[in-house]
């Protein structure tokens, strides 16, 4: 190393000055996306809107999934490439027009990067169509509807750009229904009751889809009202059909109050029930009691892993009670998927800011393979579906044993193409 003599310092100083000022300075960032970008200055947090049903029946999913999706951020201390998270917190009540209110607040602030959520599909449906003109992303961890993103390989009445989920698409949960239901229990005569929305009508037309394709006969296609409390009108009329098997694809406490009262209308002593995931819940079982005794509920089978259960662990010691819907691993994985995205896509300054293009988030999301998450392995199709799952049914032989006895009587376990 040259031994400077201390009279030339300064000059030496000079002329490092003089050489790094010759240097040509980084250009200004410019947003070419074709969809806009969103600049977040040094220190300002990341902001995200996360819409989950807060009210109504199905309120304990959506906490449940409000309270992984705030515990998997807390896991990356609160913060995203050096910024802090901002929640804006919407409730979307399980509704279509919750999705609506819900969306439009939250699309309102233009910062706002990306949505977790919606907890229903009904509401995901509004919502992601809000969201998607604006530009944003939303990442389900619980809608499950096939019309959300696609069925047999074609688009969805309700897809929309922008929208993806990390919980399974609900169409396999209607083969593996109606595939049970003709080879297993050789029913041949089949009904159907759902309310409209989008995840019960899907569900019902995939499983009236499957039936006929095994050469069933799909003898009732009946609608019920959401609020409805008197099914005993189209009971009767499942009693009329000759249906052998209902296959009831509602949520609470609609389904609830078509089981209490099968036993209240004649001619349906031997028909037999099966709920669809939604219902594979202790809030179901408490409240139909020993009227839902026998009944076959098909749906997801839960991933368990070491990871799983440390992850339920800590949701009950900052929470005080276990997650109430085994939907926990789906919400925690909407928040891996988003954060990998965003790392992968965000132009940082020297300074900090942060830059993130809005279509370059969508297409970060649709190349993500192979990202673990709790659910299992993430891959995001042209469509917005992130995973597949497996799925079974569960019949309900005891309902004071809980979710847990249902959970542990499994009579018969689906394989996808099967």
């Amino acid at each position: 190393m040259p031994n400077y003599k201390p009279s030339t310092w300064p000059l030496l100083l000079f002329a490092i000055v003089l050489l790094s000022a010759c240097q040509p300075a980084n250009p200004p960032f410019e947003c070419t996306d074709a969809i806009g970008c969103v600049d977040i200055a040094p220190g300002d947090p990341i902001k995200l809107g996360m819409l989950q049903a807060l009210s109504g029946d199905m309120a304990y999913v959506g906490l449940a999934q409000a309270r992984s999706m705030e515990l998997a951020i807390a896991r990356r201390d609160n913060q995203l490439l050096g910024h802090p998270i901002a929640i804006q917190l919407e409730d979307s009540r399980c509704l279509p027009e919750g999705g609506t209110t819900a969306a439009l607040k939250t699309v309102a602030d233009p910062q706002v990067v990306a949505i977790l959520g919606t907890t229903c599909s009904g509401a995901a449906a509004t919502a992601a169509e809000v969201m998607s003109k604006a530009g944003l992303v939303m990442i389900s961890g619980a809608a499950t509807a096939p019309s959300l993103t696609a069925l047999d390989g074609e688009r969805g009445a309700d897809w929309q750009p922008g929208f993806f989920r990390t919980r399974p698409n609900s169409a396999e949960q209607g083969r593996a229904a109606a595939t049970f239901a003709f080879q297993e229990l050789g029913v041949t005569r089949a009904a159907a009751i759902h309310d409209g929305d989008p995840y019960t009508r899907g569900l019902a037309e995939v499983f009236e889809r499957a039936f006929t394709e095994w050469g069933g006969e799909i003898v009732l296609d009946a609608i019920v009202n959401k609020g409805d409390v008197d099914m005993r009108p189209v009971l009767t009329a499942v009693a009329h059909s000759g249906a052998k098997l209902v296959f009831l694809p509602l949520l609470q406490p609609e389904g609830g109050w078509v089981v209490r009262q099968t036993k209240e209308v004649a001619g349906l002593e031997s028909v037999l029930l099966m709920g669809s995931g939604a219902l594979r819940g202790d809030s179901f079982i408490e409240f139909v009691g020993v009227d839902g005794k026998g009944m076959y509920f098909v749906g997801l089978i839960p991933p368990e892993n070491s990871s799983n259960e440390s992850f339920a662990f800590e949701y009950e010691s900052i929470y005080g009670e276990p997650p109430l819907s085994r939907s926990y691993e789906y919400a925690h994985d909407a928040v891996v998927l988003l954060f990998g995205a965003v790392e992968a896509t965000a132009v940082q300054d020297a300074d900090g800011t942060l830059h993130i293009g809005r279509q370059a988030l969508r297409d970060a999301l649709h190349a993500v393979s192979d990202l673990e998450g709790l659910s299992g392995a993430l891959a995001c199709d042209e469509f917005g579906d992130c995973s597949v799952g497996t799925f079974n049914v569960v019949r309900l032989d005891d309902p004071s044993s809980g979710l847990e006895g249902l959970e542990s009587n499994v009579v018969y376990t689906y394989t996808s193409g099967q």
